[in-house]
């Protein structure tokens, strides 16, 4: 295959940018790119909870793109600013292909799916036109009329979840193994057609998919692990069909080996985020009584969904944000981006971004967010976005009403903290009613 990048140069772009924390026109190539700052290591400590490092508000003050050190020597680039992040997301020069693709933190569990063509099915590291004709196939059933539809059957999965909690021996139970895990889990096999009695088996496989512990043999069996599982429901639907998103995959023309692997994607990242932002939203919540206590006033509809909002974009999960790679060089910022180089979009940074959300370090569940990039942006923008926000506003709606008490049984340093996994989490949360 011809190398992407062969023979590839900076775009001829008309009018200079010069660099700044903000360009007119940031992928505007600028005549003569002034010479970038030092590289750095991505920071990972977080002296709050609840907060990006700090480390990272600092560079994307000084410096909204700047070279970045990659854990294997390579000399990349760190995207802090939210316009610029945008743009990057936006930008069809930039590629999402897994061939391509660094990690900015030690991840040996990423070893065996990065570096080499994407798996079948993973759509998310593949660019147009076969990115194109999985998200055309997915895209109905992600819609956000069908994904309401399916609210009255999330709100019964909730009722009866915290009824069993309550009614456990309490009062007192670990929330997300009562209820942060199970919820979006219950939701996603109803939703794939995955049988819900295989949960213990997908759902430590797809925390070792998740783990930046995890080696490199633990990945690639729980990876086959899963693969083995959606293939086997694929072929029973080619035999009975149901209603089911299975069913649609098979009968929209893919192979059993695309829709085995477009299942597993979908089942993991489909349950496993939206169990760390139940998990980790209630957290926030908890530790901040005022913000907590006036959404329990409030519980309509438009105000819990604003509320969801403002948790994805204070909390932003994907904590080490998003690789893309230049296939020709770009000019960003005043940077010069050159095809092959690594670029990590980094979502938490962008989302506290002050020149674009005033006040962004602070927690304001009534703050009309708009434009955050939680879910990522463009066309690889999260496929299963419009069902999260459901189940996530069903999550906290019937947990606040349930137990109007509800608050933590542990001191807040002691809930331990997922800084161990590719997305940020609590791995247990510790309360009492």
């Amino acid at each position: 295959m011809t190398s992407p990048f062969r023979g590839a140069a900076a775009p001829d772009a008309a009018g200079a940018v010069r660099p700044g924390r903000r360009a007119p026109d940031a992928l505007a190539a600028p005549a003569a790119p002034a010479p970038p700052p030092a590289p750095v290591v991505l920071s990972t400590r977080r002296p709050c909870p609840f907060d990006p490092p700090p480390e990272l508000a600092r560079l994307r003050d000084e410096a909204p793109v700047r070279p970045l050190r990659y854990p294997d020597g390579h000399v990349g680039w760190l995207v802090t600013g939210h316009e610029h992040v945008r743009k990057v997301l936006a930008d069809p020069r930039f590629s999402a292909r897994s061939e391509f693709k660094r990690v900015p933190v030690p991840r040996p569990g990423a070893d065996p799916f990065i570096g080499r063509p994407a798996l079948p099915g993973w759509f998310v590291d593949m660019d147009r036109p076969e990115h194109t004709r999985f998200r055309r196939l997915l895209a109905g059933s992600f819609s956000a009329h069908r994904t309401r539809l399916l609210r009255p059957r999330l709100e019964r999965f909730a009722d009866d979840l915290l009824e069993a909690m309550a009614a456990s021996g309490g009062p007192e139970a670990d929330l997300v193994g009562a209820y942060a895990l199970p919820l979006p889990s219950l939701a996603i096999c109803e939703f794939l057609g995955v049988p819900y009695a295989d949960r213990a088996a997908f759902q430590r496989d797809s925390t070792l998919l998740f783990s930046l512990e995890a080696t490199a043999g633990e990945a690639e069996t729980a990876m086959d692990a899963l693969t083995g599982l959606l293939r086997a429901l694929v072929r029973h639907r080619r035999r009975h069909p149901g209603d089911d998103l299975l069913s649609r995959m098979v009968d929209g023309g893919l192979t059993d080996e695309e829709a085995a692997g477009a299942g597993v994607l979908l089942l993991t990242a489909g349950h496993e985020t939206v169990a760390g932002m139940l998990g980790l939203g209630t957290f926030a919540l908890l530790c901040r009584p005022e913000a907590l206590a006036a959404l329990r006033a409030d519980l309509s509809p438009r105000a819990v969904e604003t509320a969801v909002e403002e948790l994805l974009r204070y909390l932003t999960i994907f904590q080490f944000g998003v690789p893309r790679t230049p296939l020709e060089d770009v000019e960003l910022a005043g940077c010069l981006l050159r095809a092959g180089e690594s670029v990590t979009c980094c979502l938490p940074a962008a989302n506290r971004d002050p020149l674009r959300f005033p006040d962004p370090d602070r927690l304001d569940l009534t703050r009309p967010v708009g434009g955050h990039v939680a879910f990522g942006y463009g066309i690889h923008q999260c496929v299963g976005q419009n069902l999260a926000r459901v189940e996530l506003a069903v999550g906290y709606t019937a947990l606040l009403r349930r137990f109007p008490g509800l608050r933590l049984a542990v001191p807040p340093g002691r809930v331990p903290l997922g800084t161990d996994m590719g997305f940020y989490c609590v791995h247990r949360l510790p309360v009492t009613w």
